[in-house]
């Protein structure tokens, strides 16, 4: 595993590397950095060269005034990929990032293998009313005083808060506050958060482009307990892409890689080496844009070699019919 820096057109990224094998780019949430990947970047690696960037205005890279609306972060990330070697590479993106992915597969499909979103943000307008408050106008002075305090002081607070609002991510949200102390990483946040999200709710949606995910692979999971981004979003997205597969992970929150790893890992792995890149090509692309309502029951999704399937449960939209893993793999759903 190794650090690297490499500098580009809108300035400076941070990033991890690590790993052996086709390209897996890890994007993080809004207010993270590629730290939040640390419990599963090791198991990944094993099988892939895994890349886990800072996104602009995060972490360590560069804040540059400017634009920080999905699309350039997408396009930041495609050039931090090609300037690392790596014309083709899969998705897994988290809240934000999860957006960033679905952005990136709309923008530049003939990049794409496969997508994983982990609790994805762009799914549906529902979304926390902390970040709801983010977008108001006199919220960076609230936050410059809330990132002041320590987080164990402010841990406390959020414990005493009803479930509804904190859920189990306390403690990782008092880390993402403190995080926000500087200046310039306070105002990146903002200026990404409203590029996203207003007093009502998320104001940015992929629902209209989820036909163009016909034949990509796509695996979407979330902890059950999720107050961030409800998870009915992922089950309705489940409906609109039939050939998704999907992981509810019980007791998880906002952050299953972070606090449920050993469930979500297995799943994830299993997708991975289980499934058949997407293949690109434009006249097929085209006949989407054009044709919006095409079916996505078939394709992608669907293993090269199917496992034995087993009692297991993978869970899938209502009424369809799912290649189930091993025991092994997902006995954690029973």
């Amino acid at each position: 595993m190794r650090e690297g820096r490499i500098h580009l057109s809108g300035g400076s990224i941070a990033y991890t590397v690590a790993g052996d094998g086709p390209a897996l780019l890890l994007i993080h949430g809004l207010g993270g950095n590629r730290g939040t990947w640390r419990q599963i970047i090791g198991t990944l690696a094993r099988t892939h060269t895994v890349i886990a960037p800072d996104l602009p205005g995060h972490g360590e890279s560069d804040a540059p005034a400017g634009d920080y609306s999905l699309g350039a972060h997408a396009c930041a990330l495609r050039d931090l990929l090609l300037s690392l070697g790596h014309r083709r590479f899969s998705l897994v993106g988290h809240s934000l990032g999860g957006g960033i992915a679905l952005q990136t597969a709309y923008q530049f499909p003939e990049r794409i293998d496969r997508l994983i979103l982990i609790g994805s943000g762009g799914l549906g307008s529902e979304v926390s009313i902390a970040l709801r408050a983010a977008t108001l106008p006199g919220a960076d002075a609230v936050i410059a005083a809330l990132s002041a305090i320590p987080p164990a002081v402010t841990n406390r607070a959020l414990a005493v808060l009803p479930k509804s609002l904190s859920g189990p991510d306390a403690s990782l949200l008092s880390g993402l506050l403190y995080g926000l102390r500087g200046t310039k990483r306070r105002t990146a946040f903002l200026r990404t958060a409203r590029s996203v999200i207003d007093w009502r709710g998320q104001a940015v949606s992929a629902q209209r482009q989820t036909a163009l995910l016909h034949g990509v692979p796509v695996l979407v999971a979330w902890g059950a307990d999720d107050t961030t981004i409800p998870p009915h979003h992922h089950r309705a997205f489940a409906e609109r892409v039939p050939a998704a597969l999907t992981v509810e992970i019980p007791g998880a929150g906002h952050y299953p890689h972070e606090t449920a790893s050993a469930q979500l890992l297995p799943p994830m792995q299993a997708f991975l080496s289980s499934t058949v890149p997407f293949s690109y090509s434009e006249e097929s692309w085209v006949d989407r844009l054009t044709h919006p309502d095409i079916r996505l029951d078939s394709g992608g999704t669907e293993p090269a070699v199917r496992p034995d399937s087993s009692s297991a449960r993978w869970t899938s939209a209502p009424g369809r019919r799912r290649v189930l893993p091993p025991l092994s793999v997902l006995s954690f759903l029973h």
